[in-house]
């Protein structure tokens, strides 16, 4: 993993707590497997982070005592290999950690979108005087709002179930699930250009895969409802970008966009200067203190694996199919 990683990952007492578990090198991180080689023979479990380079055949023959990786981040993609699986090696990833903190961060911007909070903030601050509320914005608030969500995932899963104790009708969209599925979740299960018709806000919680690379496309975003809000703190490519700039461009359409294509948008995006654009550096995930969840996820699976039990969060190949 990055090199900084670790001591912002574990606090003390995680480092206690996985010192007992196992016996590990206090200074050692490794962001390059060629660096490591002499430790990698004696590693039976691997502890990684973001920015781990993939564990190749050629990393596994040097670690012939490898039986587990516990991925401190969501996706294993980038790191665990055909090479991992095909050698039996089993994986475990705080992604559902990972979720809380993306659910929370979407639980209120669900909530200020209803309130028209973004748009009534720019307004004061322009008048420098008092709003009448109740007669220039009647339609702001959250009661029975109708909120679209994109994708079951971990994070979309947990979106509804932290919106259960409010008023609001949620939809979903997902082609794994079925209507059995979704009356356990308490969600109206609709195809995807229903979704994007009919409801207030929408808020995407898909997998970027080739199949869902500009989901929302053009057409969707057209077809979206005057002054409904657009919530992505997935990945950027699940948008057409462009197509989005177009239709906030028109002030028809809100936006709360965390993750954007690229990561990083060029300094003269039009992205910068919309007001009815909410646009985060890609906050919604685990940050600061949250990123001792993550540890304390990791070490928690350390110490299962320790007494022989099985992952809480084990990931299997099949499952990259259709997950981030």
């Amino acid at each position: 993993m990055r090199r900084d990683l670790p001591a912002r990952l574990f606090d003390r007492p995680l480092w206690t707590q996985l010192h007992d578990l196992v016996a590990v090198a206090p200074d050692l991180v490794l962001d390059d497997f060629d660096a490591g080689a002499g430790f990698l023979a004696d590693a039976e479990i691997l502890i990684t982070g973001w920015d781990c380079p993939p564990i190749t055949a050629a990393v596994l023959d040097a670690a012939p005592r490898l039986t587990a990786v516990v991925h401190t981040g969501g996706s294993v993609k980038a790191h665990v290999t055909e090479a991992c699986w095909a050698r039996g090696v089993v994986v475990s990833s705080a992604a559902a950690a990972n979720a809380l903190p993306v659910a929370e961060y979407t639980i209120a911007a669900i909530i200020l979108a209803a309130k028209g909070a973004r748009e009534l903030e720019r307004v004061y601050r322009a008048r420098r005087g008092g709003v009448e509320t109740l007669t220039e914005y009647p339609l702001i608030g959250g009661y029975r709002r109708t909120v679209g969500v994109v994708g079951a995932s971990r994070i979309g899963r947990r979106v509804i179930e932290l919106l259960r104790p409010f008023d609001y009708e949620v939809s979903l969209y997902d082609p794994l699930v079925d209507s059995v599925e979704a009356e356990r979740l308490g969600v109206r299960l609709v195809d995807l250009p229903d979704l994007l018709r009919g409801n207030d806000i929408v808020t995407l919680h898909a997998p970027s895969l080739p199949s869902t690379r500009h989901m929302i496309d053009s057409a969707g975003l057209a077809s979206m409802r005057d002054g409904a809000t657009l919530i992505n703190t997935a990945r950027g490519a699940l948008v057409d970008q462009d197509a989005l700039v177009r239709e906030l461009v028109t002030g028809r359409l809100h936006a709360v966009i965390d993750v954007t294509e690229p990561e990083v948008p060029p300094a003269d995006s039009p992205l910068y200067d919309l007001p009815n654009l909410v646009l985060t550096p890609h906050i919604a995930g685990a940050l600061g203190n949250e990123l001792h969840r993550l540890g304390a996820c990791a070490v928690d699976e350390v110490a299962r694996y320790v007494a022989g039990l099985p992952f809480q969060h084990a990931v299997a190949a099949h499952e990259l199919e259709y997950t981030a």
